[in-house]
């Protein structure tokens, strides 16, 4: 798979002055909520209604959509406000019948994602579309995964793909959902720049509070555009109600995000200033979340020693470190003066926590 300027059609098509926008609830639960819902984002910037009809639930019991019922509420959707509309798929037989409802977009979950036999089985059922197909990540952070997953649907003949970063997942604990990490959302851009890239705050962040930051840096990475779940009750809502926000509010994050937009002879140079910037900030906050769990193994080092009450410095040790991490240095261009410089401010900072935690 090759990237080519016609990957980027069936979004360019849309014309749009603004970034492309998919909204809706996270699952379809009545007629009536899915109507009332769609008519709030009727002439707003959404130019997809997204509801979930099948919901992979991580254990059994819970709310698992209205099924193929839910694809007659999106017809109406269709019908009353004007609006396209979209719905995820994770099998063949979904795929079947969201093309026999007219279904104007596919997107594909990370849990489907992540297997390739069941990729394979929707490329096969999608063979020959002209409907654009999404594929999320999966949702564990694996590039090759990810592409492959695209490449599938791409050799099955549909032309119309677009990826959707959606985060993943992580056994830590984070202020997220599912941790963006964005280097590789960036190195995706990178291989392939013409796929359409939407950010879904929604699932990366799981707290609706978080969503306009995390779409604005999705913007300022040159995204195409937003996958937000919006609910007129999220309180109540039937599935992931942490993370949906009310139409209104929808509207008023469209309204405050800075688009960068193309306004002089200059707008090329500032654009890619600016994307680079947004990736140093992000490996900035990077770094600084690896330092504090750095430090955090550094605190349990010295209350082991504190236990057997061991000398915090350990010469011989901090050596041979100092000497690997210049080698690692070199390796990836940086300068063995930099690197002594910021590791001694590093293992300074590690003494200054088992001290602490010694003489406490």
């Amino acid at each position: 798979m090759e990237n080519t300027k016609e990957m980027r059609t069936w979004l360019d098509d849309l014309k749009l002055d603004h970034p492309l926008v998919i909204a809706g609830p996270c699952s379809a639960e009545t007629e009536e909520q899915v109507l009332k819902i769609a008519h709030e984002l009727k002439n707003t910037d959404v130019s997809y209604f997204r509801a979930g009809i099948w919901k992979p639930r991580t254990r059994p019991g819970m709310f698992e959509g209205v099924g193929a019922l839910g694809l007659k509420w999106l017809q109406k959707v269709k019908a009353e406000t004007g609006m396209k509309i979209c719905t995820e798929v994770a099998n063949a037989a979904h795929v079947k019948l969201a093309l026999e409802h007219d279904v104007d977009l596919l997107w594909i979950g990370a849990r489907s994602t992540v297997s390739p036999f069941i990729m394979q089985e929707i490329a096969d059922a999608l063979e020959g579309t002209d409907k654009p197909v999404l594929i999320k990540n999966p949702v564990n952070p694996d590039l090759a995964l990810w592409l492959g997953g695209i490449e599938r649907i791409y050799k099955a003949g549909v032309k119309n793909i677009g990826a959707i970063h959606r985060g993943f997942s992580t056994y830590e604990k984070t202020k997220y959902r599912n941790n963006p990490e964005w280097q590789l959302a960036i190195e995706f851009q990178n291989k392939y720049p013409d796929i359409p890239l939407i950010n879904d705050p929604s699932h990366i962040t799981g707290k609706r509070d978080m969503i306009f930051d995390v779409s604005q840096t999705a913007l300022d990475l040159n995204f195409d555009g937003l996958m937000i779940e919006t609910h007129y009750d999220p309180e109540n809502a039937w599935s992931d109600a942490s993370q949906q926000v009310t139409p209104s509010t929808l509207v008023q994050i469209m309204k405050d995000l800075k688009i960068r937009k193309e306004t002089d002879s200059e707008a090329e140079y500032n654009k890619s200033l600016e994307t680079l910037r947004t990736q140093i900030d992000v490996i900035d906050n990077q770094i600084i979340e690896l330092l504090g769990k750095r430090m955090k193994a550094a605190d349990g080092i010295g209350a082991l020693k504190k236990q057997k009450n061991v000398a915090v410095l350990q010469s011989k040790r901090w050596n041979e470190i100092l000497g690997k991490m210049v080698l690692e240095g070199e390796a990836v261009g940086l300068s063995e003066e930099f690197v002594l410089k910021m590791f001694k401010a590093i293992h300074q900072e590690s003494i200054n926590h088992q001290e602490k935690i010694l003489n406490g």
